[in-house]
């Protein structure tokens, strides 16, 4: 290797590790401008993320290309949660954390839908139904195993039960307002004798 190389090499990596850095910072700017207003521009999105235009357009060449990974990486991120969370809680505890995540992406989904033409929205909503659909079935079934919520709910009922999330208005009461609609969801899937009979 020659002198000129080792630089070279050496650097490689940094200049990765900067640029993933870069990714992330974007992603995440892109995730709370866009939950504050499906208009945000990717002016005001680089800005925050505290890089220039230029290196945002590196990352993500149009504004529907960061719109649509903000939306798979957080998709992810929630189907993700789900397996780690059950092996930190109870079951009956994961699926409330879960739903506590769920209404935070909620608010997410609202103002991507107002960033993306409605085909692609609608595409992009049922690329994500089947990973969210298993989350939910994996919570579900450790909580009946562990008799926590009534047998008879399935993970595609519990989505509909929650639907509110991505309707309710996001102001001052939000957060209290949601976990009060969620402690009743809650309510509702638990186990009882009539349900478990």
């Amino acid at each position: 290797m020659t002198p000129l190389g080792t630089p070279l090499q050496a650097g490689r990596p940094a200049r990765r590790a900067d640029a993933e850095l870069n990714r992330s910072r974007i992603l995440d700017a892109a995730r709370a401008s866009l939950a504050e207003s499906g208009d945000a521009s990717m002016q005001s999105i680089a800005k925050r993320a505290g890089i220039g235009q230029g290196t945002l357009y590196r990352h993500f060449p149009t504004r529907e290309a960061l719109v649509l990974e903000v939306h798979r990486r957080d998709v992810a991120e929630l189907v993700d949660a789900a397996p780690v969370l059950l092996t930190e809680h109870q079951p009956r505890d994961a699926l409330r954390l879960w739903l506590d995540r769920l209404a935070v992406y909620g608010q997410i989904k609202r103002g991507l839908a107002g960033a993306l033409a409605t085909a692609t929205y609608r595409q992009l909503a049922g690329e994500g139904y089947g990973p969210v659909i298993g989350a939910i079935t994996l919570l579900l079934d450790a909580c009946k195993e562990a008799g926590a919520v009534r047998n008879d709910i399935e993970a595609e009922e519990v989505l509909l039960l929650v639907g509110f999330l991505w309707r309710i208005e996001t102001d001052s009461g939000w957060a209290v307002r949601t976990a009060r609609m969620l402690d009743i969801v809650m309510e509702g899937l638990a186990a009882s004798e009539t349900a478990s009979a």
